[in-house]
Protein backbone atom coordinates (compact mmCIF):
# COMPACT_ATOMS: atom_id res chain seq x y z
CA UNK A 1 0.00 0.00 0.00
CA UNK A 2 1.23 2.95 -0.69
CA UNK A 3 2.02 6.13 1.74
CA UNK A 4 0.19 9.81 2.23
CA UNK A 5 0.81 12.61 -0.31
CA UNK A 6 2.99 15.01 1.08
CA UNK A 7 0.24 18.22 0.93
CA UNK A 8 3.31 20.51 1.10
CA UNK A 9 5.34 19.11 -1.98
CA UNK A 10 2.83 16.91 -4.35
CA UNK A 11 5.74 14.05 -4.06
CA UNK A 12 4.06 10.44 -3.49
CA UNK A 13 5.68 8.90 -0.61
CA UNK A 14 5.38 4.82 -0.78
CA UNK A 15 6.10 2.65 1.42
CA UNK A 16 4.68 -0.82 0.61
CA UNK A 17 3.11 -2.89 3.33
CA UNK A 18 5.57 -5.72 2.54
CA UNK A 19 8.86 -3.97 4.22
CA UNK A 20 9.90 -2.75 7.66
CA UNK A 21 7.69 0.31 8.60
CA UNK A 22 9.66 2.97 7.98
CA UNK A 23 11.05 5.53 10.91
CA UNK A 24 12.50 8.83 9.98
CA UNK A 25 12.31 8.05 5.85
CA UNK A 26 10.17 6.74 3.12
CA UNK A 27 10.74 3.40 0.93
CA UNK A 28 10.75 5.49 -2.40
CA UNK A 29 9.51 8.53 -3.18
CA UNK A 30 7.64 8.83 -6.80
CA UNK A 31 8.54 12.59 -7.64
CA UNK A 32 6.36 14.80 -8.51
CA UNK A 33 7.12 16.96 -12.17
CA UNK A 34 9.39 20.25 -11.95
CA UNK A 35 12.59 21.15 -11.76
CA UNK A 36 15.15 18.74 -10.52
CA UNK A 37 17.93 19.70 -7.98
CA UNK A 38 20.78 18.22 -7.77
CA UNK A 39 22.86 19.39 -4.03
CA UNK A 40 26.32 19.09 -3.62
CA UNK A 41 27.85 17.39 -0.76
CA UNK A 42 27.84 19.16 2.66
CA UNK A 43 29.90 19.07 5.51
CA UNK A 44 28.93 20.49 8.68
CA UNK A 45 30.89 23.42 7.58
CA UNK A 46 30.53 27.29 8.67
CA UNK A 47 30.57 29.88 6.24
CA UNK A 48 34.26 30.73 6.96
CA UNK A 49 34.97 27.26 6.38
CA UNK A 50 35.17 25.88 9.99
CA UNK A 51 34.01 22.79 11.46
CA UNK A 52 32.04 22.09 14.54
CA UNK A 53 34.71 20.98 17.33
CA UNK A 54 32.52 18.87 19.05
CA UNK A 55 31.86 16.17 16.99
CA UNK A 56 29.34 14.55 15.16
CA UNK A 57 25.97 15.58 15.49
CA UNK A 58 27.32 19.94 15.65
CA UNK A 59 28.82 18.64 12.23
CA UNK A 60 25.04 17.03 11.02
CA UNK A 61 23.84 19.72 12.03
CA UNK A 62 25.58 22.33 10.55
CA UNK A 63 25.16 20.04 7.12
CA UNK A 64 21.63 19.88 7.13
CA UNK A 65 21.41 23.79 7.26
CA UNK A 66 23.69 24.24 4.27
CA UNK A 67 21.63 21.44 2.94
CA UNK A 68 18.72 23.49 3.58
CA UNK A 69 20.34 26.80 2.44
CA UNK A 70 21.56 25.21 -0.67
CA UNK A 71 18.12 24.27 -1.42
CA UNK A 72 16.60 27.80 -0.61
CA UNK A 73 18.67 29.18 -3.18
CA UNK A 74 17.65 26.97 -5.60
CA UNK A 75 14.14 28.35 -5.12
CA UNK A 76 13.32 25.19 -3.58
CA UNK A 77 12.31 23.87 0.39
CA UNK A 78 12.81 21.28 2.56
CA UNK A 79 9.75 19.49 1.52
CA UNK A 80 11.28 19.44 -1.74
CA UNK A 81 13.87 16.58 -0.84
CA UNK A 82 13.07 13.15 -2.37
CA UNK A 83 16.06 11.74 -1.62
CA UNK A 84 18.85 12.45 0.98
CA UNK A 85 22.17 10.41 1.35
CA UNK A 86 23.99 10.94 4.76
CA UNK A 87 27.81 9.60 4.70
CA UNK A 88 29.74 9.27 8.29
CA UNK A 89 33.35 8.05 8.99
CA UNK A 90 31.57 7.19 12.29
CA UNK A 91 28.41 5.16 12.25
CA UNK A 92 28.00 3.52 15.49
CA UNK A 93 28.47 7.32 16.63
CA UNK A 94 25.51 8.45 14.38
CA UNK A 95 23.50 5.20 15.80
CA UNK A 96 24.33 6.37 19.54
CA UNK A 97 23.27 9.83 18.50
CA UNK A 98 20.18 8.91 16.86
CA UNK A 99 17.52 11.22 19.07
CA UNK A 100 19.81 14.28 18.61
CA UNK A 101 20.36 13.54 14.65
CA UNK A 102 16.43 13.57 14.62
CA UNK A 103 15.95 16.65 16.44
CA UNK A 104 19.23 18.66 13.84
CA UNK A 105 17.18 16.95 11.09
CA UNK A 106 13.59 18.21 12.06
CA UNK A 107 15.38 22.20 12.45
CA UNK A 108 16.01 22.27 9.16
CA UNK A 109 13.76 19.61 7.15
CA UNK A 110 10.62 19.66 9.49
CA UNK A 111 8.49 15.95 9.66
CA UNK A 112 9.37 15.45 5.77
CA UNK A 113 11.40 12.25 5.38
CA UNK A 114 12.41 11.73 1.99
CA UNK A 115 13.98 8.03 0.92
CA UNK A 116 17.09 7.86 2.39
CA UNK A 117 20.23 5.82 3.25
CA UNK A 118 23.07 5.94 5.91
CA UNK A 119 26.41 5.30 4.63
CA UNK A 120 29.46 4.41 6.38
CA UNK A 121 33.16 5.92 4.71
CA UNK A 122 36.42 5.86 5.52
CA UNK A 123 36.83 9.23 4.81
CA UNK A 124 35.62 12.67 3.57
CA UNK A 125 36.99 14.79 1.23
CA UNK A 126 37.83 17.12 4.40
CA UNK A 127 39.21 14.42 6.72
CA UNK A 128 38.28 16.44 9.83
CA UNK A 129 34.65 16.05 8.52
CA UNK A 130 32.41 13.26 10.12
CA UNK A 131 29.17 13.99 7.78
CA UNK A 132 28.35 14.66 4.93
CA UNK A 133 24.79 15.36 3.14
CA UNK A 134 23.90 14.91 -0.27
CA UNK A 135 20.19 15.80 -1.82
CA UNK A 136 18.44 15.78 -4.75
CA UNK A 137 15.20 17.40 -4.72
CA UNK A 138 12.21 18.41 -6.91
CA UNK A 139 10.33 21.67 -7.41
CA UNK A 140 7.16 20.89 -8.27
CA UNK A 141 5.43 22.87 -11.33
CA UNK A 142 3.15 25.72 -10.42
Amino acid sequence: MDGPVSDASGHRLVNPDTLPPPVGYAHAVVAAPGRVVALAGQAGHRSDGSLPDSGLVPQFEQAAANVAEALRAAGGRPEHLVQLLIFTTDIEGYRSSLRDVGAAYRTHFGKHYPAMALVGVTELFDAAAVVELVGLAVIPEA
